[in-house]
């Protein structure tokens, strides 16, 4: 007998900390705000819809942001504003669900199959959770619709913002061939290049790849890619799920041997992570830099302070000192990557639900 068919939501906030920040200052609306410190070496904690429009995004160097958009309003985050918003939507999370998997603040996953309101169906779940987060917050929300998580979340960004589209049983593994892997949850930048470079552009390709190429080419992942070219993913919604480390990494177009050149690649992604970390107000004690040789040799170094890091400036020079234990290298380096790990979030004794997750607000 086949299991029931779940119903999936992921809601996720629209633009969240700049619509906060727009929705508190009147003057704000309808203009570019990034929320961050416009300093020289500071970075985009999140933009605004009219921002993005210019290509200002999360964890974009504020002073890149500023050359996209030269009318383009920094804002300072407020994070524990951001803390007590994010506690409403979770509380009217919890009125529909007692299955929530929060990924940030400002998203989460639902499995409404047997909702706490009564409501028929998903579609009509979704509605009503978004009235409620407008209502009592002013702030809009998107939500995707499906019969499990993948799907759910991809959906989420089809009518963005303020709106919500369903993937059913019957579209779900059609659609899913028309869509490009770069949109793929655990498809990062780099291994949609890598996957590029093997001919593989969309959902379809993927598919037609047997599971011996990709585990060829993906070793452990493959299932995983195997599986969601064909809309399956088994996962269930998970309450207690809790994000264990953040990293980036890069492969650089040509091995590089200068240190200025590699140190640079290694603020980067420093400056990647940390974005994350910011959002999400999970830091980690331990910072790990990866270096992968010109010979594919891997070796990491890590360093564990007696507290969390706690600012850009200190996960930048904690990433600094360590690329600086192989410099100069002894070859080529053709790809760097930065990892906070064992998070020690803040968490006040009225949050209802843990608020660990990554990617760009909205």
């Amino acid at each position: 007998m086949s299991p029931p068919v779940r119903k999936i939501l992921h809601v996720d906030m629209d633009a969240f900390f700049a619509s906060v920040e727009q929705r508190d200052d009147p003057a704000l609306r309808g203009k570019p705000v990034a929320v961050g410190h416009g300093a020289a070496r500071g970075v985009v904690a999140a933009a605004s819809y009219e921002a993005r429009k210019f290509g200002v995004r999360s964890a974009l160097p504020s002073v890149t942001a500023a050359r996209r958009c030269p009318e383009l309003i920094f804002v300072p985050p407020r994070f524990e504003v951001y803390k007590a918003v994010s506690r409403q939507i979770h509380a009217i999370f919890a009125e529909f669900s007692g299955l929530i998997q929060p990924l940030s603040l400002d998203e989460a996953y639902l499995d409404v199959t047997d909702n706490l309101q009564g409501i028929e169906t998903a579609w009509a779940t979704a509605k009503a959770i978004r009235a409620r987060i407008l209502a009592e917050t002013g702030l809009t929300a998107s939500a995707g619709i499906s019969y499990n998580k993948f799907l759910a979340k991809l959906a989420s960004d089809q009518r963005k913002p303020n709106g919500q589209f369903a993937v059913t049983p019957d579209m779900g593994p059609a659609w899913v061939e028309t869509l490009p892997v770069a949109r793929f949850h655990g498809v990062g930048p780099v291994t949609a290049a890598k996957m590029k470079r093997l001919g593989i552009e969309t959902g379809a390709d993927l598919k037609a790849k047997p599971l011996e190429f990709l585990q060829a080419h993906f070793g452990s992942a493959a299932e995983w890619y195997h599986a969601i070219a064909r809309g399956e993913d088994h996962r269930p919604v998970n309450p207690s799920r809790e994000r264990k480390s953040s990293g980036s990494e890069t492969t650089f177009n040509r091995d590089l041997t200068d240190p200025a050149e590699i140190e640079a690649g290694v603020l980067r992604m420093a400056d990647d992570v940390w974005g994350w970390c910011e959002k999400a107000q999970a830091f980690g004690r331990t910072v790990t830099v990866k270096i992968k040789f010109a010979d594919f040799r891997l070796i990491t170094r890590s360093k564990s302070f007696a507290t969390v890091v706690r600012s850009h400036a200190a996960l930048r020079a904690a990433s600094c000192d360590l690329i600086r234990l192989v410099l100069p290298p002894e070859m080529g380096i053709r790809l760097v990557g930065v990892t906070v790990s064992n998070f020690e979030p803040e968490r006040g004794a009225a949050d209802p639900l843990p608020l660990f997750g990554a990617g760009e607000p909205g």
